[in-house]
């Protein structure tokens, strides 16, 4: 069985903060597909045989100062088997890139924009990936609010044709840690990511969450006077 698999990338101009997004039919969506960094950018590699030398790659090149198009570019053109892979490319700046293998099983296809790429394969139709840039464009909460949203706009406008089995989210910000959520097998794991994504934004997690560096502060730790007026009181 291959990982056949939406995902979205966005960058929030404002905030300064990246996040994605990843479903698929198949285990372990999260681990096979997405990474990102806040210096870099976000990658999402996936397809029917997807490459994680595409992945790691394409983001080191952003990270050493590519734009997403260049360091798509780098991985994909050398390789002979880039008509069986789908690769999204999101840089620092916001800039987009995307790769659909002409090998690709249907329908398949990405759509790039400003700050937004999204792209999928073996989707029931096209209108899953308009769907997802859709929702996500008329979303307005949160980066991990807006993600979550497109994806359940995704597999309502039909999805991975098999079904889901796991799901993924991925947002870094600089002034809060990265949450990178997993729900690598699941009969439903679109309601499974939104119940861990609930459980992240609530105490005590997101007490906890408050007392770790970040990339604003990264000597940030507990203050001590509050560690020890909670001991004696």
């Amino acid at each position: 069985m291959v990982p056949m698999t939406f995902s979205i990338l966005a960058f929030d101009e404002k905030s300064g903060g990246f996040a994605a997004a990843s479903a698929t039919g198949n285990l372990c969506v999260g681990g096979w597909v997405l990474r990102g960094n806040i210096d870099s950018g976000l990658v999402a590699s996936q397809g029917t045989s997807p490459s994680t030398f595409w992945r790691d790659e394409a983001l080191r090149a952003m990270r050493m100062g590519a734009d997403a198009a260049s360091a798509l570019a780098q991985v994909v053109e050398p390789d002979t088997g880039k008509g069986f892979r789908q690769l999204l490319t999101l840089d620092r700046e916001g800039r987009t890139a995307g790769h659909t293998g002409d090998r690709s099983l249907p329908y398949a296809g990405h759509e790039c924009a400003p700050n937004l790429v999204v792209g999928g394969n073996m989707l029931a139709k096209r209108e899953v990936v308009d769907a997802m840039s859709a929702t996500f464009m008329a979303t307005d909460a949160s980066l991990g609010e807006r993600l979550l949203a497109a994806l359940g706009a995704a597999r309502s406008a039909g999805g991975d044709y098999r079904g889901l089995m796991s799901a993924s989210l991925l947002c870094l910000t600089p002034e809060r840690p990265p949450l990178d959520l997993r729900i690598d097998s699941s009969d439903d794991p679109l309601g499974d990511l939104r119940r861990l994504y609930d459980q992240c934004n609530s105490s005590p997690y997101k007490d906890w969450l408050d007392e770790v560096p970040v990339a604003e502060d990264r000597h940030r730790a507990p203050d001590l006077e509050k560690l020890e007026s909670a001991k004696t009181g």
